[in-house]
């Protein structure tokens, strides 16, 4: 079957321009290096188990990361080190390293969006002129405006959920299934933060509130970082991928790994070739689609030394900036059942919002996003002890847990990038991403109002000592990474241009979390990442 395009990743955005491709009559091959996942064997939530396991680890269903330079820890920010009430603090060394899973992602059909909570959440229209207002990091080269058809084409295929409240992103022209209800944890903290002149929504969701495509509506389990069994999260292989495929003009090959990157005389990328299954392969490209995100695909560039003649490839990295606080209240129950994130706060979101900082953030209920869903999550993590005593105190307080989070804006760093390891190299021969990020003082006192408002929201719900918190300022810890192949209007300056086709290569665009100028101010990407894909799917066929 002859290709017309190419995609490198069937995560967010290479499954929703392989959709968008395929509506617009061309047939498609993704070369997705992890495997497939079936929800329905893959993800047993319903063993007497669950509670041991995470989001389940595939041969090839991680990419090759290492780590640099992270940064040094200055016992002067000690207070914001996490800790819980089990085990004490939890990192105790002089620099900071990764955590346990370090870059949180998943490579496989779908992506991250296997294992994602599934906010559906649109860029603050203020962010995209970060530079121009603000005087730090830099603008997009497109506007609000350019994206919000494409956030209803998304919301509308996937089947969000939610109830914003109107205003510079929702309008009432936005028609979304019904809101979920919110779990008893979110109510109390939305009743908290309001008397502390919080504003407070339900949150966006990418998971049916009513049944859609065959899909069911959610049971809120709370456990979708684990993996949705049902389908009704809407994560890219059940939505995006799905229907792509029933098209007839979608093709996957699993199990392909990219090394390779052939430019042909007329200054385009003629082919790629790499290993599929162990065997090697090559592949015509008429049109190249990299949608590997912020670590894979600057790593794939570098690897071949293409598309970098600004050399901002794998310069930008911005991660998450990510605090959690929890605690046990008395009276609260049932706060193991819900949502996850069912309850957002946007009143910090804008770029100038928290004095003496640049960047936003924006808080959520948290109480089944950090785990606290088992009782195994209570004995290692809240309460100490073992026994009978133990025992009588675990039916006393399960179910009285409470979280909530913050989640930040990271402004650009020279010391923040990610390059090519220099000692590691994969099965394949080609070396590991190494990623370097380093917290300025910006993002610390970003770090430190997160923590400080948590922990009073805590206190105003009537929490009188913390049991856990979490935060990034003492291990690297991120699932969304942004900015690693830059978008702009200038050559010189950026990687691609504001239809994320490369400046050095006509044939070549990316469709990731790479091209972003700006993290936004605490907002889930997904969906901006998929309607920059229909953006630019639509412009590559006209």
């Amino acid at each position: 079957m002859a290709i017309d395009a190419v995609i490198i990743g069937a995560g967010a955005g290479g499954a929703a321009a392989a959709w968008r491709l395929c509506n617009h009559g061309l047939k498609v091959l993704i070369l997705e290096a992890g495997p497939r996942f079936d929800p329905a064997t893959d993800y047993p939530l319903t063993n007497t188990d669950w509670e041991r396991t995470g989001f389940p680890i595939k041969p090839g269903s991680t990419g090759a990361v290492s780590y640099g330079d992270l940064g040094a820890l200055d016992p002067a920010d000690a207070d914001l080190a996490s800790w819980n009430a089990v085990s004490g603090r939890q990192v105790n060394s002089t620099k900071r390293p990764p955590s346990a899973t370090g870059y949180a992602h998943v490579q496989g059909v779908g992506g991250s969006t296997l294992q994602y909570v599934g906010e559906a959440h649109r860029l603050n229209p203020a962010a995209f002129r970060l530079q121009s207002d603000h005087g730090a990091g830099a603008d997009w080269p497109l506007s609000f405006a350019d994206l919000e058809p494409h956030y209803r084409t998304i919301e509308a295929e996937i089947g969000v959920a939610g109830a914003p409240i109107a205003g510079a992103r929702w309008s009432a022209q936005d028609h979304l299934q019904p809101a979920h209800p919110l779990s008893t944890s979110a109510r109390v903290l939305r009743d908290a933060g309001t008397r502390m002149g919080m504003a407070w929504e339900t949150n966006t969701r990418a998971a049916l509130s009513e049944p859609k495509d065959n899909r069911p509506n959610c049971n809120y389990c709370g456990n979708c970082t684990r993996g949705c069994p049902l389908g009704d999260k809407g994560s890219a292989d059940v939505t995006f991928i799905r229907k792509a495929e029933a098209t007839g003009r979608l093709t996957i090959h699993t199990g392909a790994q990219v090394t390779r990157l052939i430019m042909g005389a007329n200054g385009r990328v003629r082919a790629v070739s790499g290993v599929r299954d162990g065997a090697p392969f090559e592949q015509d490209t008429p049109i190249l689609i990299l949608a590997g995100g912020a670590v894979q695909t600057p790593r794939l560039l570098l690897a071949n030394d293409m598309a970098n003649g600004s050399g901002q490839v794998g310069r930008n990295f911005m991660e998450t900036l990510a605090w959690t606080s929890a605690g046990l209240l008395p009276g609260l129950t049932n706060s193991h059942k819900g949502l996850p994130a069912d309850a957002v706060s946007w009143t910090y979101n804008a770029q100038d919002a928290v004095p003496g900082v640049v960047g936003g953030c924006r808080f959520t209920a948290s109480t089944q996003e950090t785990g606290l869903l088992g009782p195994m999550a209570y004995a290692s993590r809240i309460l100490d002890g073992y026994g009978p005593a133990f025992k009588a105190q675990m039916r006393n307080v399960f179910g009285s847990a409470i979280a909530v989070a913050g989640t930040g804006e990271t402004i650009p760093d020279e010391r923040s990038f990610v390059a090519l390891d220099p000692q590691r190299v994969d099965a394949a021969g080609v070396p590991f991403a190494q990623i370097n990020s380093v917290l300025t003082d910006n993002s610390l006192a970003l770090l430190r109002f997160m923590a400080s408002q948590c922990r009073a929201i805590l206190t105003e719900a009537g929490v009188t000592e913390l049991a856990e918190e979490n935060g990034v300022w003492d291990r690297f810890t991120s699932t969304h990474v942004f900015g690693t192949c830059r978008m702009g209007a200038d050559a010189a300056t950026s990687v691609v241009d504001p239809f994320g086709r490369s400046h050095d290569i006509d044939n070549l665009y990316i469709v990731d979390a790479s091209t972003f100028p700006s993290s936004g101010g605490g907002e889930a990407p997904v969906s901006t990442i998929q309607a920059l894909a229909l953006r630019m799917a639509d412009r590559l066929v006209a």
